[in-house]
């Protein structure tokens, strides 16, 4: 068995109901929507939005360095001790804490800060991906924060950041990092046949199309854990743009993950993964299956895909 209990409890944490803590994630949606979007801002242009993105840390989430002329900085939320930290690499810093308050005083601190490190950006402050959008200065109705409910779904992320990382191993083509987008709030690995795609259509809310054609460029299997939003429960996809036929009728593993129709991607809930007597290889099965899927309803070429095909 790979579910070992750390210091704070079973290293697969078990999650609240999203019900339960909807209002908290929706607000902290929108506080990485902030902060990604200075990192959008000021980082240079990577395939697929690869340089606009946030990562686990073994406190939270953060942007990496992002240059700023000849220094960089970062910025850090810490779900450990409930703090956003920015720090440059000249050693100055600024930080105030994480607790309830609107989305509107989460900016101005956030931007107030960064004016204070003399680090000057501008970012476009009308949320992405979201059917409601208010911009972030606007924005006074979303200002929860339940401390608990954020640190057990961090925790949750860094397990599926180091099974997510096992898997990328596994393959020798053209793949992201795990990453976190804060447009869709989900972390998310991506691999790629090396093959161009069709051009996507867009239709994402309130995100250009011209966004969702460079980041499906080429042909993709994708994986990924998000809290549920749409669905109701925290959750694995996987997806792969363009569906070949026989996609979707591909026998994946384990029992428990299906065919979401609406969504147009595979399923599997966090709560099956997480007891499970072996958590990490019932994920793998997840993973590899729904990629199967993927290339060989696509005829991917995976010899020379796979490191060990």
């Amino acid at each position: 068995m790979t579910d070992r209990t750390d210091s704070v409890g079973p290293a697969w944490p078990a999650l609240l109901p999203l019900q339960a803590w909807q209002d908290t994630c929706t607000t902290l949606h929108m506080w990485t929507q902030v902060v990604g979007k200075v990192r959008l801002a000021l980082a240079p242009s990577i395939n697929h939005w690869w340089g606009t993105t946030l990562y686990v840390t073994t406190r939270g989430l953060t942007t990496s360095p992002i240059p700023d002329g000849r220094r960089s900085f970062a910025i850090d939320f810490d779900f450990l001790d409930h703090v956003l930290r920015i720090g440059t690499s000249d050693g100055t810093t600024r930080s105030f804490d994480l607790k309830p308050m609107p989305v509107a005083e989460f900016f101005e601190r956030t931007m107030g800060a960064l004016r204070e490190l003399e680090i000057d950006v501008e970012i476009y402050t009308r949320p992405v991906e979201v059917v409601e959008a208010i911009p972030f200065e606007a924005d006074n109705r979303h200002a929860s924060y339940d401390a608990d409910a954020v640190h057990c779904f961090w925790r949750a992320l860094v397990q599926v950041d180091r099974v997510f990382s096992q898997f990328r191993a596994r393959f020798i083509g053209k793949v992201s990092p795990v990453h976190f987008f804060w447009g869709a709030f989900d972390l998310a690995v991506t691999r790629f046949s090396g093959r161009t795609a069709p051009t996507h259509r867009g239709g994402i809310p309130n995100c250009a199309d011209w966004v969702m054609v460079e980041a499906y460029s080429h042909e993709v299997s994708s994986a990924g854990f998000w809290p549920g939003t749409g669905l109701g429960e925290a959750a694995f996809y996987a997806y792969a743009y363009p569906v070949a036929t026989g996609f979707t009728d591909y026998p994946v593993q384990p029992g428990a993950a299906y065919f979401h129709q609406a969504l147009g991607e595979f399923i599997l809930p966090y709560e099956a993964v997480r007891t499970a007597d072996d958590p990490d290889r019932m994920l793998l099965s997840f993973l590899q299956t729904t990629y199967e899927a993927a290339a060989v309803s696509a005829s991917w070429d995976r010899r020379a895909l796979e490191r060990n095909a």
